[in-house]
């Protein structure tokens, strides 16, 4: 399910692949998941109660709802401020980790777990070098990215982006 149609058009063209529009939501019957996966989709949208209201309906009863975000308490958000590429402004919406528990909580799931996700810090910090403009900011970023997963090993809080695995209550 992807809601830009150039982006759906890209997967058909290129990987075959039959990438359906947000609105097909709709027509899956509620229980049809067992596990639904959102990476790196939830700080995009709009509509946050009503789609984890529709995620929920859409799981089965022991369904596992899995999403990862950026995280804006990580060493790298931290170290980058306003130019943290994650930030991603207009296109990622919020970007605070006790909301995705909080939304959670409110829509009937269950937190079961939270991961890391270290590795992502190379990727976002390379851009925000490039973003700022810094020469050499391939090399940069992995210095920044190095630090950040070194950051991540002592607490994972600090992680570039989390993965929170939900169950329905």
């Amino acid at each position: 399910v992807e809601k830009n149609a150039q982006a759906r058009a890209f997967a058909k063209e290129h990987f075959g692949l039959d990438v359906k529009p947000d609105t097909a939501l709709q027509d899956f019957a509620p229980g049809s998941f067992d596990v639904i996966t959102l990476w790196h989709v939830m700080e995009h949208l709009e509509h946050l109660n009503e789609t984890w209201d529709t995620l929920n309906s859409l799981l089965t009863e022991k369904g596992v709802l899995i999403i990862a975000v950026p995280n804006c308490s990580s060493y790298d958000a931290k170290k980058y401020g306003a130019h943290w590429a994650a930030y991603d402004v207009p296109r990622h919406l919020w970007h605070t980790p006790g909301t995705i528990q909080r939304l959670g909580a409110k829509h009937e799931f269950i937190l079961a777990a939270r991961h890391p996700m270290p590795f992502d810090a190379f990727y976002v910090s390379m851009l925000s070098e490039k973003y700022m403009g810094h020469s050499m900011s391939f090399f940069r970023g992995i210095l920044s990215g190095t630090l950040a997963w070194f950051s991540t090993l002592a607490s994972k809080e600090r992680s570039s982006s989390m993965i929170y695995v939900f169950r329905k209550k």
